[in-house]
């Protein structure tokens, strides 16, 4: 039966497994470790079909944010606690891939991929889901304080919005590196108007800064008490209100703003870790992960779009829309120049 492992569980743990690899070969260890983000979530019988056709068993270790992941295998890469690590996406692939800690695995079912979700031509990182970050709106305050949605990000800037945006910060979430990459698609970095000159906007409006997604959305976001009526979110928000509302709602009580060049497509993939102590049983896993069966789960339990081209969706994900022209920056140029952008945001807003 599989295991999940929260992040305050995992030191004790992985001491535990780290002494039972050393006196175990491949074969007689047929336990699975999947280093992933909190956000993780496939259904138990899902994970037991694989167990059974395997006879395995999947722990599940939680360890925080995507980069927290990241930096958790970076930190092991000479001896890493998981087989396999779940998480890596557009913002942080070319850092692992730098670090040396993934190992390179060409699935059979990769064909059933689009070709524009393939981030990695040399196959250390699997795709496996996809989603929008893109602003989300409360269509009830809106309506009640006689406002329209923004149409664009400079008018976020003005009176009307006001005390009325919530962010996540950058440097400690992942929806917020989105975010906050897509304004400098928007709005460039050496123009007369810069992404930097728009957040010192914001920063002049009032704009409110946390340091996750959940604080922001349940929180601060008016749908759910704050004062705040705009989300940094993701463009599958209004489809996940509807299906948690257990049909009190025939159509999403929020919307979303699809700015171009204002949204941010994010690709999430898996990877066999090097040093993994059962290689055979991870390429499995993601061929698994890549399977229709696997692939159909993830909508109605992450809320992110499969991207093997055959899954069908969950019947609310047409409350869910695709932006029309998403940020266009490279992975390359994202990993260049993060940190700077972190590092040039956090003096603009928080200092």
């Amino acid at each position: 039966m599989f295991k999940v492992i929260n992040k305050i569980a995992v030191l004790g743990v992985v001491t535990l497994m780290l002494a039972a690899f050393s006196a175990c070969g491949e074969e007689e260890v047929r336990e699975l470790i999947l280093l992933t983000n909190d956000s993780f979530d496939i259904s138990e019988e899902i994970i037991a079909e694989f167990e059974a056709a395997n006879d395995a068993t999947v722990v599940i270790v939680k360890a925080g944010s995507s980069g927290e992941v990241l930096v958790r295998a970076i930190l092991e890469k000479d001896n890493p606690s998981a087989d396999l690590i779940y998480g890596i996406d557009n913002t942080s692939l070319t850092r692992a891939l730098d670090q040396g800690i993934l190992v390179k695995y060409e699935s059979p079912l990769l064909s059933k991929v689009p070709k524009k979700f393939m981030l990695d031509d040399t196959y250390h990182l699997t795709p496996v889901d996809y989603g929008y970050v893109n602003l989300n709106y409360d269509k009830a305050f809106l309506e009640e304080n006689g406002l329209e949605p923004p149409s664009s990000l400079e008018e976020l800037t003005g009176a009307d919005w006001k005390g009325r945006l919530v962010v996540q910060n950058p440097g400690t979430s992942s929806p917020g590196l989105a975010f906050l990459i897509a304004t400098v698609s928007y709005f460039g970095e050496d123009d007369d108007y810069d992404y930097l000159d728009f957040w010192a906007d914001l920063r002049a409006n009032g704009v409110a800064v946390k340091d996750d997604w959940s604080s922001a959305y349940y929180t601060d976001f008016s749908r759910y008490g704050g004062d705040r009526p705009l989300v940094v979110s993701y463009a599958t928000s209004p489809a996940a209100e509807v299906f948690f509302s257990e049909g009190k709602y025939d159509e999403p009580p929020t919307g979303n703003l699809l700015v171009d060049k204002a949204t941010f497509l994010q690709i999430e993939g898996i990877a066999i870790l090097k040093g993994a102590r059962n290689i055979k049983l991870a390429r499995k896993f993601i061929d698994f992960a890549l399977d229709k069966r696997f692939q159909e789960d993830i909508p109605g339990r992450m809320f992110v779009y499969p991207v093997n081209r055959e899954a069908a969706l969950p019947d609310f994900f047409k409350f869910s829309e695709v932006p029309t022209e998403p940020a266009d920056i490279a992975p390359e140029t994202i990993d260049q120049k993060r940190d700077t952008w972190i590092d040039a945001w956090t003096k603009v807003v928080l200092r």
